[in-house]
């Protein structure tokens, strides 16, 4: 099935605007921006969202603005109302795991400690599409926090950035439902020697 919501996970406000926490906000806003899609507060879904074209298909994108530990609060109540299957979702979020630079197609699996996913799977699943995007782990989990809610370094930035944008280049295959062939794709790039 093709994709047609596409959500950025985050913290609102703009203390957390340019932190790591916030990079599926940045995926989202960069999309709003590239397609020319007008963002807006919408008190039924208690975020910040929109719909328009991208690729030539009907898309709707999602900002939760409820802090991270609470995203079902604004990600389930517009799945449920929009009737969005687990398979048209994507879920873009920042991701510890995997460094700065790298960035993953998953679909399926648990939260793997992240409060925002930690939030929205008991209430519709684990099988939706996510974009995990690399921002590294600090080395110990007493830094974590720490970590997330800071901002990347200058280098760091611009690995992130280079992932994002390897990540807009294969969402024709996603819109279109090549699921496996965009897999492929994102998880297969590499930053530039």
């Amino acid at each position: 099935m093709a994709i047609k919501l596409i959500v950025g996970l985050g913290n609102p406000g703009q203390q957390y605007m340019f932190t790591r926490h916030n990079a599926g906000f940045w995926f989202v806003h960069h999309l709003a921006q590239q397609f020319n899609i007008t963002l807006s507060h919408d008190k039924k879904f208690h975020g910040i969202t929109g719909r328009g074209q991208i690729h030539g298909h009907d898309v709707r994108l999602l900002m939760p603005l409820t802090f991270m530990n609470k995203s079902g609060q604004s990600v389930v109540p517009m799945v449920k109302f929009y009737g969005i299957e687990n398979d048209e979702l994507l879920i873009a979020h920042d991701e510890l795991d995997i460094p700065a630079g790298s960035i993953k197609l998953k679909t399926n699996g648990g939260h793997g400690g992240h409060n925002g996913l930690r939030d929205i799977t008991p209430h519709i699943g684990n099988d939706f599409h996510r974009l995990r995007i690399g921002i590294g782990h600090p080395g110990h989990k007493s830094k974590v926090s720490g970590h997330v809610l800071s901002k990347a370094a200058p280098d760091e930035q611009i690995a992130i950035d280079s992932a994002l944008t390897a990540a807009f280049e294969a969402l024709p295959l996603l819109l279109n439902g090549d699921i496996e062939k965009a897999r492929s794709q994102i998880n297969g790039f590499k930053l530039p020697e």
